[in-house]
């Protein structure tokens, strides 16, 4: 006889954060969820809870992964503008991938919310905070090292190269063209 097969909550809470990344929340079905996770309608929620606190605690997980993947690629070892480079153009690439196309769960989120869902805006601010010290603290790095031209205010640096990044991110779901969005990474650099 088969052992039924045990329930691991992370890798269904992946399963249901790629959903919700591919599909947003209002596109988001439950039986998207329950086809993606494996579990039907009653274990999901009993698992999860509804709808929204599942899709809470998959930004949430999104959170967790992609945002520290970003801070790793920005705390390597290396030259300050090859570590923004990589961080710019592993995100291009990814955005680009045929299979994706998704672009960034975060920045969906923040945009498909309504104005009033607070939790969802925290939670993406959290994320987008989190980036932006990192960019804060490398561009510090370089600044010390005379690798960037930083004068004024640093904070407000991290933010401008962060809204390229994020603009990029953006751009990646429509544009087709890898080199124009490479060239906007270039000229951002060079401008640092």
């Amino acid at each position: 006889m088969a052992r039924p097969r045990e329930f691991d909550e992370q890798r269904a809470l992946t399963a249901a954060m790629e959903t919700f990344w591919s599909l947003g929340y209002e596109g988001t079905s439950t039986r998207d969820l329950c086809a993606s996770t494996g579990l039907g309608p009653s274990s999901l929620y009993n698992a999860f809870g509804d709808k929204r606190s599942l899709y809470l605690r998959a930004l949430g997980r999104y959170h967790e992964t992609s945002t520290a993947e970003q801070v790793a690629l920005l705390q390597r070892p290396g030259p300050v503008k090859e570590r923004l480079r990589r961080l710019m153009v592993h995100a291009v690439d990814a955005d680009l991938d045929e299979a994706g196309r998704r672009g960034c769960f975060t920045i969906n989120a923040a945009v498909e919310a309504p104005v009033h869902d607070q939790e969802v805006r925290d939670l993406a601010a959290r994320s987008f905070d989190q980036v932006a010290d990192a960019l804060r603290a490398a561009l510090a790095e370089g600044s010390r090292t005379g690798e960037i031209r930083a004068s004024g205010d640093l904070r407000a640096l991290a933010r401008r190269v962060q809204s390229t990044y994020y603009g990029l991110r953006v751009l990646a779901r429509v544009q087709r063209d890898r080199q124009a969005l490479l060239d906007t990474v270039e000229s951002t650099l060079a401008d640092l």
